[in-house]
């Protein structure tokens, strides 16, 4: 199967997929609470509310109420959220910028430092390096990530006063220096398109000790699975043969072994993409990030099920891509894919 009919036929899977996700989210916003409650008040009369189940459609059957709702999901009508005071949707539209550019990162710390990690650990087996980068990756899958920021926020913050302690930016350094334009949301990038390094290095100041807690987990994971493919390829026969033809060790490990053994690696890269946002929820809470993680918890908290659903939604959309780019990356960097 050539790559083309194989992406075809990945994305037509994809519409179940997201059938799926979609009956599993409005069997929550279901069994949750009352959908209508978003809209209702104390002060209404049993005619107002009467008009409000009728306009929602929520005395319809079952199968039509979920129609009407993926009617809705699909023409943006995500409903009303409390917390934001603003429609589901505009509420996403603040939020998710500045989750999205935690995540990824996040993501681009984890990458770089995993797959780094994992390959001096498997080229150094059974040295003092390979054991220390073991115990660094043992502490990644176990510290509870929410302990880690903390003890960050207290070192970084607290005692030596090289980081801020929460947020997106400084406010009175951006009342001196600011405004910038907002072209996309991402802070960082919007500062250098303004042409403010100065407020360009304090959104980086603000992205680090919440990035490095993010990423942590991560880092453990590819860490592992890149020591563990890296030390399956070193001991096949054309590194063997490299070898044996003279060529340098960087070369060998470099184009050789490191190409190969980030297949597997890859896959692990689009599932914790996933995970990464869902972990978006503790570590925003800690370090005040003004995301859809902390928006998430609000709305958890006042019971509001329309930003609750709208935050599942997203996640589950962008997981669901993200896998969906993970796999058309497998076959291309591994051909056998597509003919299976």
């Amino acid at each position: 199967m050539k790559l083309g009919a194989y992406i075809i036929r990945r994305l037509l899977l994809l519409l179940p997929v997201l059938l799926g996700v979609s009956v599993f989210i409005f069997t929550l916003t279901r069994i949750g609470g009352n959908p209508a409650a978003a809209y209702m008040s104390e002060r209404m009369t049993p005619e107002q509310v009467a008009q409000i189940y009728e306009k929602f459609h929520l005395n319809e059957p079952i199968y039509v109420q979920y129609w009407y709702w993926l009617d809705g999901i699909l023409h943006g009508d995500w409903g009303y959220s409390k917390v934001a005071r603003a429609p589901v949707t505009t509420a996403i539209g603040w939020y998710f910028p500045a989750t999205a550019e935690l995540a990824i990162i996040s993501m681009i710390i984890a990458v770089v430092v995993g797959i780094a990690l994992g390959t001096i650990s498997a080229v150094k087996r059974d040295t003092p390096v390979d054991h220390a980068t073991r115990v660094i990756a043992l502490s990644g899958v176990s510290l509870p990530i929410f302990w880690l920021g903390l003890i960050l926020q207290y070192v970084f913050f607290y005692k030596l006063q090289w980081f801020p302690s929460g947020g997106r930016y400084d406010a009175l350094l951006y009342l001196r220096e600011g405004p910038i334009q907002r072209y996309t949301g991402f802070w960082t990038i919007d500062t250098l398109l303004s042409g403010n390094l100065t407020l360009f290095g304090d959104a980086l100041m603000h992205l680090a000790l919440p990035a490095i807690t993010l990423s942590f987990g991560t880092i453990a994971i590819i860490t592992r699975i890149m020591r563990s493919s890296m030390l399956e390829v070193l001991n096949q026969d054309y590194i063997k043969t490299a070898r044996s033809k003279g060529l340098p060790e960087k070369t060998v490990i470099k184009k050789h072994a490191r190409k190969n053994a980030l297949i597997p690696t890859t896959t692990i890269v689009g599932l914790s993409f996933g995970g990464l946002l869902g972990g978006a929820v503790l570590t925003e809470t800690i370090f005040s990030w003004p995301g859809m993680g902390q928006w998430s918890t609000a709305a958890i908290t006042m019971n509001d099920w329309a930003s609750i659903m709208g935050f599942v939604l997203v996640t589950a959309l962008i997981y669901v891509i993200a896998n969906l780019v993970v796999d058309i990356l497998y076959a291309f960097l591994d051909p056998r894919v597509r003919l299976g």
